[in-house]
């Protein structure tokens, strides 16, 4: 229903009530008037203001009171409200003399004398009517760009976790597959041919399913957990037994919705920074938990932990794009920790549970 219908379904249950009122008041008062007509003289009173309301909402908000050139928008607004005085005073006059319903089997009011009369003694009422006209469009407008301005502030979020996620993809594919890509180059000079080939069988099936559904912005915890394992078995391949991989996490938590590549950078600085400084390596463990309505991941290493000054310093862009994006998706029901866990770092992550 647009304004017109609104305003004609407003306007006409305010004459409703105002007619049924004034019939009903006045019979109880003993007065004897034409009780029809007379019902249908105030009804129809409020048409012209039916007709009108969607205008003075338009000029409204083209031109408010208390903005952009004032003495302009009252004068205009001064016209307006004074043309329709004018046809709302005709109107009800004409009607009046017409039906008749004071004084009936008498001869009507003269025009001219009744709409003088008309127009000079509900000047205020139909100054007090235009204002509220103007506040009920102030409403709905406001109403409206509050709605544009959460579209808006939605569609930029959606967009600023979209470029996060294609930052943190650009990051990943690069820089893993160079990594990879030497280690494949070694496996060939040493003969390991079969080792290389199911070296880049492995890389092909991870780059496959890293760009599967770029779109997407959240994925079972099952799928991200398939993601970071393929990661990790080229891992494996390149350092050889110094690497080892647990992952604890029961069925029922697989279906748990998490970020699109949440678990990858994770990992990826567990082994960077983790098992590779020790010369004996050492194990990565992913695990999954659930209570109080939320997801908890963990990924632990037995490294050297993060240094002391990392808050501070945020080093590499892996963790931090992983904490902008959980606020951005869930605001502050979501939480990054990194912590140096006995014999090594831990990271959690923590998201609602959602299927």
């Amino acid at each position: 229903m647009g304004k017109w219908g609104w305003a004609g379904v407003v306007c006409g249950a305010l004459g409703l009530f105002e007619a049924t009122q004034t019939v009903v008041v006045m019979r109880a008062e003993g007065m004897h008037h034409a009780w029809v007509a007379l019902f249908f003289l105030v009804w129809l009173s409020w048409v012209p203001w039916a007709l009108a309301a969607p205008v003075v909402m338009r000029l409204g908000s083209e031109w408010p009171l208390f903005q952009r050139s004032p003495l302009g928008a009252w004068g205009r607004h001064l016209g307006l409200w004074l043309g329709i005085w004018v046809a709302a005073t005709t109107w009800n006059t004409a009607m009046e003399v017409w039906l008749n319903p004071w004084t009936p089997g008498n001869a009507p009011p003269a025009f001219v004398e009744l709409w003088r009369n008309k127009f000079y003694g509900q000047v205020v009422a139909a100054l007090l009517l235009y204002g509220g006209i103007l506040l009920v469009g102030w409403m709905v407008d406001s109403r409206e760009r509050l709605a544009q301005q959460k579209m808006e502030a939605a569609r930029l979020s959606e967009q600023l976790v979209k470029a996060q996620l294609s930052a943190l993809r650009q990051q990943i594919e690069p820089h893993f597959l160079f990594n990879t890509l030497n280690t494949v180059a070694g496996l060939v000079r040493e003969g390991r041919n079969e080792d290389a080939v199911e070296m880049v069988a492995r890389l092909s099936e991870l780059l496959r399913r890293t760009l599967k559904t770029p779109e997407r912005q959240e994925v079972e915890l099952g799928e991200e957990l398939e993601i970071a394992q393929k990661y990790l078995e080229i891992e494996e391949a390149r350092f050889a037994d110094r690497l080892r991989v647990r992952v604890d996490v029961p069925e029922e938590l697989r279906r748990g919705r998490v970020p699109s590549l949440l678990l990858q950078p994770i990992v990826e600085n567990a082994v960077k920074h983790g098992i590779a400084k020790r010369v004996q390596g050492g194990c990565i463990a992913i695990e999954a938990t659930r209570a109080n309505g939320t997801l908890t991941v963990c990924v632990r290493n037995d490294g050297p932990g993060f240094p002391a000054d990392w808050e501070k310093e945020r080093r590499g862009i892996g963790l931090e794009n992983v904490r902008e994006r959980l606020r951005s998706l869930y605001g502050e029901a979501a939480e990054l920790r990194v912590e140096n866990a006995e014999g090594g770092a831990a990271v959690w992550v923590v998201v609602p549970w959602r299927e």
